[in-house]
């Protein structure tokens, strides 16, 4: 069984969901601390296309001054700022005129009039209508209701071994902090995603890669989860 772990994002990009269609079973990081890491750090933020290339959407969280020390199920949004009104307001902007606005519309619109209090809901449930919306059927549970509370490497092998996993498939940074005798030991083998990004025609002009993967599913739609589904790029080291 091909396991992969991720921690929940705000619209995730495209290579978030071929992780998930690669494998058997996707186990979302809900328990941990909100990353801080700037390579990875799309908890509560991704980008969108725009006419003048692109920008980011932020979820704003309030931290209590304890930002990257809050578990991700207990982070709060700061409901003080009307960033739904916002967000909703530069989607509708950007790609209404996208072949497959309409059909989106009413899947995302009813999040942004009512989001929820918290992030890791408005996360679940928007990565949840994108699965459903690529046809990407790979089971997600949460480490919320699994038992392992180990650190670091030692938390991915041993939810890899608590969920049963022949095979862990790692994103790329993996490689800079997995034991790779841990994993051969425990007789998990390791595989590492470079996701290779399609280039695909956008709202606008010219092609920015790395948007938020409602950029492909609004402009492509059911065609979608063929162009993301892209071959190769896994490795095992």
């Amino acid at each position: 069984m091909i396991v992969t772990i991720m921690q929940p994002a705000y619209l995730p990009w495209l290579g978030y969901f071929d992780r998930i269609r690669r494998s058997d079973l996707c186990i979302s990081l809900d328990h941990v601390q909100i990353d801080r890491n700037s390579r990875t750090k799309f908890a509560n933020r991704n980008k969108v296309r725009t006419a003048q290339g692109w920008t980011w959407l932020t979820v704003p969280i309030r931290s209590g001054g304890r930002y990257g020390d809050m578990p991700l199920d207990a982070i709060d949004i700061d409901s003080g700022q009307d960033w739904a009104a916002r967000h909703w307001k530069t989607i509708e902007g950007s790609y209404r005129r996208a072949p497959f606005f309409a059909d989106w519309q009413a899947r995302l619109a009813p999040v942004y009039a009512d989001p929820p209090g918290q992030l890791l809901p408005l996360c679940r449930r928007l990565t949840g209508d994108l699965l459903r919306g690529f046809g990407i059927t790979t089971p997600v549970v949460s480490s919320l209701d699994l038992a392992c509370r180990d650190a670091k490497d030692l938390l991915i092998l041993n939810l890899c071994r608590e969920v049963g996993a022949t095979t862990y498939l790692s994103g790329p940074f993996g490689r800079d902090y997995l034991d790779r005798a841990a994993f051969r030991a425990a007789g998990i083998e390791l595989l590492f995603h470079d996701y290779r990004h399609p280039t695909y025609t956008q709202a606008f002009p010219g092609f920015e890669p790395y948007m938020s993967a409602i950029d492909l599913a609004l402009t492509h739609g059911p065609d979608s989860l063929g162009i993301l589904a892209t071959d190769g790029g896994l490795a095992q080291e």
